[in-house]
């Protein structure tokens, strides 16, 4: 999940209440806001586990006497806590990979280094391998989400409390049609998506239990609520399928100035609009409806990719984030790379992200998928050349390049290296150090799960 913001009181008595065509007007304004792509950020989910006993949770008390410390950080990044304690990261918006990467590792150490004179380390999986799922903190937003979802299927605590991820923002792109248009952007999202979670697919346990998939993250995703985390259909224009989207889809809660929050069932909020009951709905109700939209591709002015599992070691997390702006904010890579994956429609058939085949088998398969692999590969190389392109560090670099001879030319991805619940306890792994080696397969040879 994002840090998406409080919801705080309900809104002001005296707010006009919203018509459908002021919303469907205003949804088309601020969903896709174009021009040059030149601002970044990347958020940063982690699980905070015992660095001497990862598997045992963490006592309340002592989280909170963590946390307490953690908020005293001079951060340049916005700290934020998720339901089942996950500690989150939020960049501010940088103007170049560089600046994002340089300040993001700069908080990042900060937040270890107090983490770790408490006994404690931010972890990177998917999904918590060990926790079931807890909830640690008491707000009525989270009381009316976890009703909300329960209607669904366990998949929404799992979510809620157990899972982290690693969430790309990228410029919309220029109004103009192109390479870096906002239109190709969209559809780039969800074909290019599909192979981000299988290239970096690391969450293969939850409960201490293989599941069966490379990316348990995704498949909870994709099993939480019937429409909440689909990517918009119908074939409209971007800006028209996701304001229809946003109108068409569940109010989750609506928020109340004091007491629990109400959770209506089945209804959108364009019948909000048109029924005005329990009330009318206001511009700020509008907005916080769309923080509890969890499609794989949110767009909020900016893109926010969010379908990337948490990666572990120091500077994994930086792999997607230089990956993606690379192949996204590159003229030449955007343009080699939508010619890639462009045949993956075929695959991906007429469903919705992520419930179609093509996600179905990034996530259960990883790069175990020949087609999948084949663009993956492609994709990392044009994005190492744009990296070059772009000026960025020969460190942040060489950390692409390792991972993708590491994982994505032998078919592999980070799931493979985990290959049984005990080893996600290695202290190498909860320290921030890299991944201690394992013995990977001959570049000609696809790893099993």
């Amino acid at each position: 999940m994002s840090p998406d913001p409080p919801g705080g009181p309900g809104p002001r008595p005296e707010s006009s209440p919203l018509d459908e065509g002021t919303a469907q007007d205003l949804l088309r304004g601020i969903c896709f806001k174009t021009g040059p792509p030149r601002i970044v950020g990347v958020e940063l989910e982690w699980l905070i586990h015992d660095l001497e006993h990862p598997t045992v949770p963490v006592a309340q008390e002592r989280l909170d006497g963590a946390v307490a410390a953690l908020r005293e950080l001079p951060l340049s990044a916005a700290l934020t806590f998720e339901p089942g304690g996950q500690l989150e990261l939020s960049s501010q918006p940088a103007g170049s990979l560089m600046e994002c990467v340089e300040t993001t590792a700069a908080d990042l150490a900060a937040v270890r280094g107090s983490l770790g004179r408490a006994g404690l380390a931010p972890v990177g999986y998917g999904v918590d391998p060990w926790q079931t799922p807890h909830r640690r903190l008491r707000e009525p937003r989270y009381d009316a989400m976890e009703a909300a979802l329960d209607r669904a299927g366990p998949a929404g605590r799992a979510m809620m409390c157990t899972s982290a991820s690693v969430q790309v923002c990228l410029d919309a792109g220029e109004e103009e049609p192109g390479p870096r248009g906002y239109g190709r952007r969209w559809q780039l999202t969800h074909l290019l998506g599909a192979v981000l979670v299988a290239a970096f697919a690391n969450s293969p346990f939850r409960q201490g239990r293989r599941t069966g998939w490379k990316s348990t993250r995704q498949a909870l995703w994709a099993d939480l609520d019937p429409v909440r985390t689909l990517a918009p259909g119908g074939g409209l224009p971007p800006r028209e399928a996701w304001a229809a989207h946003v109108l068409d889809t569940t109010v989750m809660c609506v928020r109340r100035e004091d007491g629990p929050w109400d959770v209506p069932e089945g209804l959108t909020f364009r019948e909000w609009i048109r029924t005005g009951a329990p009330r009318p709905p206001l511009r700020a109700d509008l907005d916080y409806h769309i923080t509890t939209l969890f499609p794989p591709v949110r767009p909020r002015g900016h893109l926010e990719l969010r379908m990337i599992d948490a990666q572990s070691g120091p500077d994994g997390w930086l792999v997607p984030l230089a990956v993606a702006t690379a192949l996204f904010d590159d003229p030449e890579a955007a343009e080699t790379v939508y010619r890639a994956v462009k045949p993956l429609a075929e695959s991906a058939g007429s469903a919705a992200a992520p419930r179609n085949a093509l996600w179905t088998t990034a996530a259960r398969e990883g790069l175990a998928d020949p087609e999948l692999r084949a663009v993956a590969v492609l994709c990392f190389e044009t994005a190492l050349d744009a990296l070059d392109r772009m000026g960025v560090s020969t460190a942040v670099r060489d950390t692409v390049a390792d991972f993708h001879d590491r994982y994505v030319a032998r078919g592999r991805c980070p799931a493979d290296d985990l290959l049984r619940p005990g080893a996600l306890a290695e202290p190498v792994l909860l320290s921030g150090a890299t991944r201690a080696p394992t013995a990977p397969p001959s570049p000609g040879r696809v790893a099993s799960a």
